[in-house]
């Protein structure tokens, strides 16, 4: 957690006696002093919302790390993933019961350069991501071969907008070209990391000012990249993606506002849809312990002649311990609406975007859409490097007669008279993440799911059975290659 200088956390003067053969007297020592404050961000610490930096987190500054320390320059970075899983009973499946152990690849390269030829900077990001030894068929979820996710042209100019009261330029920056990112808790608008493959656009990106600053605006204008497994991904010209997302940070000791508008059009030749979406996030802390985490969505516009009339809700509180094990115990509420009556002139489905999954389950089964859970999780180091997390979840469909996306790959997943029940199911997750090597990150996990009264009905219909449970069990690994060489570990 970041807390800032001038808190009502500083500490309090401590007293201290002096002892001499003459007199005893009280001396007051100096209060510690934490560090001058230098940025206005403040990161929420809420589950699974950290969003992928810009540059990639695997990325590192060629001069700073040590390699070359003239290259002050160039970014670049060379990273791996291999990931082993266990599938059992994967509802995501056309089959009730099912047994598959796919393994997935995914290797980045990335190469940035800036500075030496300010205001233009350039990025080029290669992807490769590929999946063997599974038994059903390779879709763009797991495989997309030797692909450009991001080849962008930037203009950046670091004080174009003058200085914030903590002395941080606000710059000002505007790219085109292909490009991947994430903003607010990226449940709206995320890369799907988790996920083999990438979420990227065609497009313009601009800001005004960056993260260190009292206040931001980002502005987007994209077209979505269609990923194709056997032949080179394109931009979908059938479909235009903007946003405005704000940022205050004014009082980020206490609250981080961040009002936001996203629209998404789809043309005519693919069945026209207009959707209009405003929404706002709010987070931050209450002391040392206590954080929060709440955001509100509203949709409206044109579904295919249709009104769209949908929202979604998410909150979490979540309270750390003062441990050395560093325990944080936290309470998640998601609510998404689904589409009431299949015959009424309005739908009710929410329109998920472009975000990412894997915070509403771990064995990424649901989405924003159509669902209503809560969550209790449990975080914890009990050795300096070893993260555990834990959680329990129970999820509803909202609507009884709208769709479970997700279930039997789409095929059978809606009851549009209701009466498949509305129970998904509930179930357990944990999570391992520690550094065996330098240039290492491993990541162990395990998930098991019970299916409820809906999981069951809808596969009693399509198969004539139904599983009662399912379980998800894996292995990561992911290598930095640029780490085996860094003599100073900086980016």
């Amino acid at each position: 957690m970041l807390f800032t200088a001038g808190s009502a956390f500083a500490q309090e003067p401590v007293k201290v006696t002096a002892t001499d053969s003459v007199k005893t007297e009280t001396v007051t020592a100096p209060a510690k002093e934490e560090p001058a404050r230098t940025s206005y961000y403040v990161e929420a610490g809420t589950y699974g919302t950290k969003r992928e930096t810009d540059p990639p987190g695997y990325v590192r500054n060629i001069g700073q790390s040590g390699i070359a320390e003239k290259l002050t320059w160039l970014d670049a970075g060379f990273d791996y993933r291999f990931r082993g899983e266990y599938r059992n009973n994967d509802i995501r499946r056309p089959d009730s019961h099912s047994t598959d152990y796919p393994i997935l690849y995914k290797g980045k390269l990335y190469i940035g350069i800036k500075n030496i030829i300010d205001p233009l900077r350039l990025v080029l990001e290669m992807q490769d991501s590929d999946r063997s030894n599974g038994k059903y068929p390779l879709d763009n979820r797991d495989v997309n071969k030797r692909e450009m996710i991001q080849g962008f042209a930037e203009l950046y100019f670091k004080k174009a907008l003058g200085t914030d009261a903590l002395g941080n330029n606000r710059p000002f920056m505007i790219r085109y070209g292909r490009q991947a990112f994430e903003f607010l808790d990226r449940r709206l608008i995320g890369q799907n990391l988790w996920r083999n493959t990438t979420n990227n656009f065609l497009g313009f990106r601009a800001a005004l000012g960056q993260d260190k600053n009292d206040w931001q605006l980002d502005l987007l204008a994209l077209r979505p990249i269609v990923r194709v497994i056997d032949d080179r991904d394109h931009a979908d010209n059938d479909r235009q993606f903007g946003a405005a997302i704000g940022h205050w940070r004014k009082w980020s000791d206490v609250i981080t506002i961040e009002p936001y508008y996203m629209g998404l059009r789809q043309d005519r030749r693919i069945g026209y849809r207009q959707i209009h979406s405003p929404g706002v996030r709010l987070y931050g802390f209450v002391n040392k312990a206590w954080n929060y985490d709440f955001t509100g969505t509203y949709q409206f516009g044109d579904d295919q002649g249709k009104r769209q009339d949908a929202y979604m809700i998410t909150a979490e509180v979540g309270y750390r311990f003062q441990h050395s094990w560093k325990p944080r115990v936290s309470m998640f509420f998601g609510y998404v609406t689904g589409d009431k009556d299949p015959n009424d002139k309005k739908t009710n489905r929410f329109e998920r975007f472009y975000g990412f999954a894997r915070p509403w389950s771990g064995d990424d089964y649901i989405i924003p859409e159509n669902v209503v859970t809560p969550k209790l999780k449990v975080e914890f180091e009990p050795v300096k490097g070893y993260k555990i997390d834990m959680g329990y979840s129970f999820y509803w469909l909202q609507s009884s007669k709208d769709r479970f996306n997700n279930l039997l790959a789409g095929t059978g997943n809606r009851d549009t008279t209701g009466q498949s029940g509305k129970f998904l199911g509930h179930g357990f997750d944990s999570r391992l993440q520690f550094k065996p090597l330098k240039f290492m990150d491993a990541n162990i996990g395990y998930m098991y799911f019970s299916t409820g009264e809906f999981v069951q009905n809808r596969q009693d219909a399509a198969n004539g059975e139904h599983a009662g449970a399912s379980n998800f069990a894996y292995i990561e690994l992911t290598f930095n290659a640029l780490d085996i060489f860094i003599k100073k570990n900086k980016k």
